[in-house]
């Protein structure tokens, strides 16, 4: 089975759209237990406003991680979980599936994958998951991270209590095109992620197939995690500023007769202008520390996942096998 190919294992068909649904969900409930925290920490950085005091001396991620354990409890540091599960399912589903039509519609007549068709389907399924799930997610999400209370306090009451009850605030109080805030710059950000990201994994898969004992087989988990941390990596280097942006645009209301990309270039420019260039790299190390290893357990777990389902789709009655 070669990476640049849309054939599955063997030479046989491609994997079901079912099998490209659960394995991506599965993949991504799992990489949203094991990586949320990083994600708080990294909105947290983006929005802080020490940056912006004379004289204040920015806190790097492991004290803002501890920071926000001390002042709001461990479980301060899942803010905004509730968002991400309910969005991650269907989006990890939606990029993997998206993805695979994407590569086959772009493959050559043999099956084979070029890099540039790999690069344009990851950007593809990227801007897909931007607009079905993901920017209003990433709403719901953000106003829950930037609430600064303590989960520990019955009193302590925010505005937004749980991921429903935002959305529902959120579309009550701005109407339901706020859902859909910063839509531009969500699409941009994981259309260039997934290009970067699905490009680099390609590669590095094919490198190591080609280098194993049988290129037909699948590679061990440890490598699959290895070159998903790698792959991971890429994308939060390469679309930093945009994430920076996006995260401040969507956190507040917008103003009166205040277009989008008005909208954006005030941000940026208040940035510029008060915060200095770095501002627009906020949160990176944190960003990187969440997307590289939660690639890992998102292409570890669907990789997984996905033999183990299209073997049993292909299992007949007296242990046979479809080819």
């Amino acid at each position: 089975m070669s990476a640049k190919s849309t054939s599955g294992p063997g030479g046989k068909k491609p994997a079901s759209v079912a099998t490209n649904l659960i394995a991506g969900g599965g993949a991504g409930m799992m990489e949203a237990l094991a990586c949320h925290p990083l994600d708080t920490i990294k909105v947290r950085m983006q929005l802080s406003r020490r940056a912006r005091a004379p004289g204040a001396k920015r806190r790097g991620f492991v004290q803002t991680g501890m920071e926000i354990a001390r002042k709001e409890t461990p479980l301060g540091l899942y803010k905004g979980l509730g968002a991400v599960v309910t969005g991650i399912i269907p989006k990890m589903a939606i990029r993997f599936t998206s993805y695979e039509q994407y590569k086959q519609l772009l493959s050559k007549a043999d099956g084979q994958v070029t890099g540039s068709a790999n690069f344009m389907a990851g950007l593809a399924a990227g801007v897909t998951e931007a607009v079905a799930v993901v920017c209003p997610m990433e709403v719901v999400k953000i106003r829950l991270q930037a609430q600064h209370h303590s989960m520990s306090d019955p009193l302590d009451i925010p505005k937004y209590r749980n991921a429903a009850h935002a959305a529902y605030t959120v579309v009550k109080e701005e109407g339901f095109s706020a859902l859909y805030r910063g839509v531009s710059l969500t699409a941009l950000r994981q259309g260039t992620n997934q290009a970067a990201n699905f490009t680099a994994y390609t590669e590095l898969k094919d490198f190591l197939q080609k280098r194993s004992p049988d290129p037909s087989q699948a590679l061990p988990g440890w490598q699959t995690s290895l070159i998903g941390l790698v792959s991971g990596a890429v994308g939060p280097f390469s679309n930093a500023p945009i994430d920076t942006i996006k995260t401040r645009l969507q956190r507040t209301p917008g103003e009166p007769g205040q277009t989008a990309m008005g909208r954006i270039t005030a941000i940026a420019s208040q940035m510029w202008k008060q915060e200095g260039p770095r501002a627009f790299w906020m949160g990176i190390t944190p960003r990187v520390m969440r997307v590289a290893p939660g690639q890992a357990v998102t292409f570890t777990v669907y990789e997984y996942l996905k033999e183990k389902l299209e073997r049993g789709r292909e299992m007949l009655p007296g242990d046979r096998y479809e080819e």
